[in-house]
């Protein structure tokens, strides 16, 4: 049987497990992906279609940006497209940390080699050969697709609005929060305030509002930054 858990132990200590997602599971999420794209095609290509060559311009203009930044976006931003959100994956660094905009640009840019000589016949045949299930994208950009992380094992968090770090967190850092968020049902006022001073080098914020700050953090990353 192929082993498709890899471990990888974080500076910190922390042991993470990635369950790596193979090229049939990554086949389907590319198939729903493409008909998402085709039904905007299809529906772009009604609308502007009464504006004659304009219309054409604008519609190659709207494939143009979809074929090439419609998986960069979702992926940097959201961690995966639609379709592999609906696949239940997620595209992450090696070390299993978030995706970053350079990682997930030169990924997909390298679409163009992996789709080569015909219907991702490159990409299939380094996924085949390789332990982690790796396209040339993947290979270039040190980048890995597994199964996200169950949400139903999820603790619930404090109701508190999102709120997006003022700088991006490493791993321990959004661990840090996270832990601390799930945990402050178990905290007293004076408990939590504690603990959230300690957290100020992440914060940034004033003592009175660390801890609303640290539950906005976690709600944030709970959402998939």
């Amino acid at each position: 049987m192929i082993d498709t858990l890899r471990h990888y132990e974080t500076p910190e200590g922390i042991e993470l497990k990635l369950p790596l997602a193979g090229p049939a599971v990554r086949a389907s999420a590319w198939l729903i992906d493409l008909l998402i794209r085709s039904a905007v095609y299809l529906i772009a290509s009604w609308i502007f279609a009464w504006l004659g060559k304009v219309g054409t311009g604008i519609i190659l203009l709207l494939v143009f940006l979809l074929e090439w930044f419609y998986p960069v976006v979702f992926e940097a931003t959201r961690g995966a497209t639609p379709g592999k959100k609906v696949m239940g994956l997620l595209v992450c660094q090696d070390n299993g940390t978030p995706l970053s905009w350079s990682a997930s640009l030169l990924r997909n840019l390298l679409r163009v080699v992996d789709f080569l000589p015909f219907m991702y016949g490159f990409g299939l045949l380094s996924t085949l050969l390789n332990r982690d299930f790796k396209r040339l994208g993947d290979l270039a950009a040190g980048t890995v697709v597994v199964y996200a992380p169950e949400k139903n094992n999820e603790k619930p968090l404090p109701q508190q609005k999102a709120l997006p770090p003022p700088h991006p967190l490493d791993l321990s850092e959004q661990q840090a929060v996270t832990n601390f968020a799930e945990r402050s049902s178990g905290f007293s006022d004076a408990r939590a305030k504690e603990l959230a001073t300690l957290l100020t080098p992440i914060t940034q914020a004033p003592d009175d509002k660390a801890t609303e700050t640290l539950y906005g953090y976690a709600q944030w990353l709970r959402k998939g930054g």
